[in-house]
């Protein structure tokens, strides 16, 4: 059985996926839990906290999926391959939350949001990592790192915008047709 707090929190990543976080007020959320708002309070501090746990809880998935292949030895083609599955994997398992961490972190805090920003980095790092080291071992070829990074995180989080899950492609299948244009267009070739 689930708990309020996390019965609020999937409310809030539904409606903060479909309408905004700027356009869902508390009174939304407790509408659509049958609650009052004073109930709702004794709950949750403010519509930011309630935020701030989805954006949390969803950095941490990204990170325990991606994280563990980028560190990993191995081909830089096949880690990015997995960790191109992993990041769709962690978007297509839970879109409205993924959605939510990927736009709407924005309204957080000053100090809420630089924390997000900083954790967002450090996720985009092992993407630019694992491209920079594919580029020395001479498996891709990417002028730059960073920039090739941020096209292939562009690309997949844009996914949390349109997937559905009685569409035509499973997780499965659309990370593996993401990772086949990322990686033919960074793979080195012969001159």
């Amino acid at each position: 059985m689930q708990t309020r707090r996390r019965q609020i929190e999937d409310v809030a990543s539904a409606l903060f996926s479909s309408r905004g976080y700027a356009a869902t007020s508390m009174r939304d959320i407790a509408r659509a839990l049958d609650l009052q708002g004073g109930s709702l309070y004794s709950h949750i501090p403010s519509k930011e906290a309630v935020l701030a746990a989805i954006v949390e809880e969803a950095a941490e998935d990204f990170h325990a999926a991606v994280r563990p292949v980028a560190e990993r030895p191995g081909p830089a083609a096949e880690r990015l391959r997995e960790m191109i599955a992993a990041h769709v994997r962690v978007v297509t398992g839970g879109r409205e939350r993924a959605k939510v961490f990927l736009f709407e972190w924005t309204f957080l805090g000053e100090d809420r949001r630089d924390a997000v920003a900083r954790s967002r980095s450090a996720y985009q790092g092992y993407f630019e990592r694992v491209v920079a080291e594919g580029v020395a071992a001479g498996e891709l070829s990417a002028p730059d790192p960073k920039l090739s990074a941020v096209f292939i995180l562009s690309a997949m989080n844009a996914i949390a915008y349109w997937y559905r899950p009685d569409g035509a492609l499973g997780p499965d299948a659309l990370a593996g047709h993401y990772a086949e244009l990322f990686l033919r267009g960074l793979q080195a070739h012969e001159r």
